[in-house]
């Protein structure tokens, strides 16, 4: 598949959503390292693979990290070719639907008809050149049909863990556009199913993973936000002001699917033509890192003898397991964390049953 251009599009932007507070990756995560700045689905940083992921389609200059102040540090160590002027620093963490609107308006301050591509530090995507020819598209539609996008990605199993996109009808073909992706409506949003009902998506055909990878005109989504969120009529024009710091004192800690997504009319969806993967807790890097002969992950100095099925991570001294299966045996920071593989989800409610000191590792 060929490539675009990062100059194809010069009003397109990306913002790289990398907050998070380091609990579902612990011990190794920590609110200081979380899971973005860990090397979790190859050698590299999550985070470093998500911005070599995005940059040749769209150049560092309109890129944007939104993050806690308390990352930025990390964060430029992370990504030396950024600068501070890359990083938007959240004045407090208050879910993606206030982050994401300040995000359009600064971008539309700079830019009035910018397109913003909202992206997650810690997706693996492969291959990248797939994925930048989506977006690109994606990027096309927005401008043309002036919804809101999400993308889409053909679920590989019956997952309890995630969003679903119900497909609706097909959009009318842009004006001259021959392109064999016209994008679909979206028909509903469904928020983490039961076994069965997954097991029912699955085979259907007609429902997608929603990625949390969305693509729209900012304009667009200031505007519908004021539109169709209650919580934001007011809230809209203060971040059009650039009044920032009164934007956070009283926004809601909402999601923009909660927020917005879910109510507005004008919210459509393009099918991925890439493998996705949310690297959401240890059991996902089974499915991110290739595994040994009897399905193993070895992280560092593990080492896996008549065990099956296993992530082993160690960065502090080896790491042995013996004649186990299904666990998550992590050592690092002088912690050993060993958990069924089936648990991992779970580990913020562990955490909260742990002293403080134990919790944030210092």
């Amino acid at each position: 598949m060929s490539d675009t251009h990062p100059a194809s599009d010069p009003h397109l932007w990306t913002v790289i959503l990398a907050g998070g507070v380091g609990s579902r990756f612990w011990p190794v995560s920590t609110p200081r390292r979380p899971k973005q700045l860990l090397p979790l689905a190859s050698d590299k940083p999550l985070i470093r693979d998500t911005v070599e992921r995005i940059t040749p389609l769209i150049p560092q200059e309109r890129l944007r990290v939104l993050t806690g102040a308390h990352l930025a540090g990390p964060i430029l160590e992370t990504l030396p070719e950024l600068g501070p002027g890359n990083l938007l620093l959240e004045p407090r963490a208050a879910g993606t639907a206030p982050v994401l609107a300040w995000a359009a308006a600064e971008i539309e301050r700079r830019d009035p008809e910018a397109v913003m591509v909202s992206l997650h530090a810690d997706h693996v995507i492969h291959p990248p050149e797939a994925f930048r020819a989506l977006i690109a598209r994606a990027a096309q539609l927005a401008a043309g049909h002036r919804r809101l996008f999400t993308i889409g990605a053909p679920p590989s199993r019956p997952e309890t863990g995630y969003g679903y996109v119900q497909l609706g009808p097909p959009l009318e073909a842009l004006e001259g556009d021959a392109h064999p992706e016209p994008g679909n409506a979206v028909a509903q949003f469904v928020e983490k199913p039961k076994r069965e009902v997954a097991e029912e998506y699955l085979a259907s055909g007609i429902y997608l993973w929603n990625t949390g990878l969305f693509v729209w005109r900012v304009g667009d989504l200031l505007d519908e936000l004021q539109r169709h969120a209650p919580e934001f009529r007011e809230l809209v024009p203060l971040l059009r002001e650039g009044a920032t710091d009164e934007f956070f004192r009283v926004a809601p800690t909402i999601s923009i699917d909660e927020a917005l997504l879910e109510r507005s009319d004008r919210v459509g969806v393009v099918r991925a033509t890439f493998a996705w993967d949310d690297v959401g807790a240890w059991d996902a890097v089974a499915r991110t890192r290739t595994p040994d002969a009897a399905g193993n992950v070895l992280l560092g100095d593990a080492y896996a003898v008549d065990s099956r099925d296993s992530v082993l991570y160690a960065d502090d001294g080896p790491v042995v397991a013996f004649g186990v299966d299904n666990l998550v045996v992590v050592r690092t920071a002088g912690v050993t964390f060993v958990a069924h593989r089936d648990r991992t989800p779970d580990l913020k409610q562990m955490l909260e049953k742990l002293p403080e000191g134990l919790r944030t590792l210092g």
